[in-house]
Parts: C-alpha cells; structure tokens; sequence
C-alpha cells in the first residue's frame, strides 16, 4: 500500500483527508511543518497533500526545503489551501508542487488526483530504476555508481569513517572471449556480476559494473584490514565457480582487485583515491592476477601472497 503524509495543522481538515483516502491508502498525519519535514525524511512516501496556510513555517517554506533535501526532492507534493489566487497558485508550482487543490475540497477531485500523481510517481521510479540498472547482469550501472559516489564519499566525510573503494577485473578477459565467443563471455561477466554482489549486501555497502568485465565496489565502514580479508574472500569465491578458461593461459575464470581504505576529509578529492585503486589493480594484475591488492589508511600496501 503506498504511503501518503498530509501535513495540516487543522485536525478537521486533516481528518477529512485522511477519510477520504485511507481505504487505498497508508495515511500519516502531521500538524506541523516541523513534523513533516521530519517524518518525510524518514518514510518512504509517495505523496505529500501540504496546507499552505500554516502558524510558525508555512507550507510554501516548507516545500522549499522539501526541494532542497535530496531524500525528499523527489516526492511529490500537492498544495492544499483556501488561497484561490493566481499568484499564490503561480509561487507553489515554482517551488515544485506538482498540483493544487483548493478548499474547501471535493473528495472525488481529490481521489482523482492523488491517484493520478502517485501512478506518476510510480512509473517515474521505475524509469529511474531502469535507468540505473546494468541490462546484462541486473545490478547497478555506471551512472548509478556516479551518483552514490558522491553521496557515500560526503557521508563518509562528515561522519569521518572510513570509506573503501574497491576495483574488480575478470582476468584475461579478451582471451576468454576469443576462444569461447561474446555470448559465453557476457554469461561470465554475469556469473561474476551477481556472485560479487552476493557479498555486498549491507545497506553501506554498494557494488556496480564500471564497464566492460570491470566492476567497482564502495564499503562504508569497517578498517582496511576487514575489506581486505573481505575481498579476498570474494576472489576465492569467484574462483570456486570453475568456470573453465583458454587452457593455454588458466585453469580457470579469476579475478583481479584492487582498492583503498581512507578517512575522506571534508574537500578531498574522490577521483585521488579512485586512482589508487585503479592503481592497485594494477598492481594485481602485474604480480600474477588472481590476487588482492590493497592500500590502508597509511598509505601503505597490502598485498595477497
């Protein structure tokens, strides 16, 4: 059942609402703006009915701070006031509402368009889902990566913990395409794809295909020598899929990794650290494959034997 929050500092007006829909829908109430600031960044709603006409934080101001918060940007928000004005009508659609209901208000009317702009809402998600999705493996893409990268780097920075990056390569990749042929190759990117994401199931955690046979992981949390022990964990894993290889160059389908753990400061750089883990995959790559290479918080190596 989707969730709607109405914020109405009325208890008649807010229990109207909440009559008219709460057959079809899951309906929290919030008599002030303050109240509904906080618990629209805390649930996951799918529309917002505000009052404008508030004491203390009226509704056009508390729309505009929906709109500057990243968790509730997204949420559409229907305005819902005794302001008949063109003026007042022109300054909520400017701030972002997506609609706007006069009172006193009919039910049917109301019905009609909260259920209009929650199917619009709904398939917006999902747009954004597919947008975000790697077709061939079903796990992130790229630009979802770019995107939680540098989210999960400022967090990162503002809790001051710890923040892991980490490169994945399947090894001898082109070999492997050249002797079994594109559609065997796109099943082991696959097989690959989704054994590593297996292991990258906390909510801090985030796994995505950076291109090609190369996949890049974030790890919120946890000291350097963890999300070694972590990844190397993954490579064995990767490699006990026997997935069989060219003969000529391994027995077996392996991968590469290389990262780096650090405390980001606030204004650093993630593209610095992104290079080092690029660099240490490298590094992998040139002493043997089928390792683990690793930077710490000291800048100092790690490396799998």
């Amino acid at each position: 059942m989707e969730k709607i929050l109405i914020v109405d500092d009325s208890l008649v007006q807010a229990a109207q609402l909440k009559s008219i829909l709460e057959s079809d829908y899951d309906v929290t109430v919030a008599q002030t703006a303050e109240d509904g600031l906080r618990l629209a960044g805390g649930e996951d709603f799918s529309l917002i009915l505000l009052d404008v006409v508030m004491p203390g934080m009226d509704g056009f101001t508390l729309l505009k701070k929906l709109q500057e918060e990243i968790v509730t940007q997204s949420i559409p928000v229907i305005l819902i006031t005794s302001l008949s004005d063109v003026t007042s009508e022109q300054r909520g659609l400017l701030l972002g509402a997506v609609d706007y209901i006069t009172k006193p208000f009919n039910s049917l009317i109301v019905q009609a368009r909260v259920n209009t702009h929650i199917k619009l809402y709904k398939y917006r998600l999902q747009s954004e889902r597919w947008s975000m999705t790697d077709q061939l493996t079903g796990i992130a893409n790229r630009r979802r990566y770019e995107q939680y990268s540098i989210a999960k780097w400022g967090e990162a920075a503002r809790l001051q913990v710890p923040l892991s990056i980490c490169m994945i390569d399947i090894d001898r990749f082109k070999v492997y395409n050249d002797t079994f042929g594109h559609p065997a190759g796109d099943k082991v990117i696959t097989a690959v794809a989704q054994t590593a994401a297996a292991h990258f199931q906390r909510n801090t955690d985030f796994f995505a295909r950076y291109g090609g046979e190369e996949f890049v992981g974030l790890i919120l949390g946890g000291s350097s020598e963890q999300v070694f022990e972590h990844l190397k964990k993954i490579r064995q894993v990767v490699k006990d899929l026997r997935i069989p290889h060219d003969p000529a160059v391994s027995e077996w389908v392996t991968i590469s990794v290389g990262g780096v753990t650090t405390v980001p400061e606030v204004g650093s750089s993630y593209d610095f650290y992104l290079k080092i883990a690029d660099t240490m995959l490298y590094d992998a790559k040139k002493q043997g494959r089928n390792r683990v290479v690793w930077t710490n918080e000291r800048m100092q190596q790690l490396t799998e034997e």
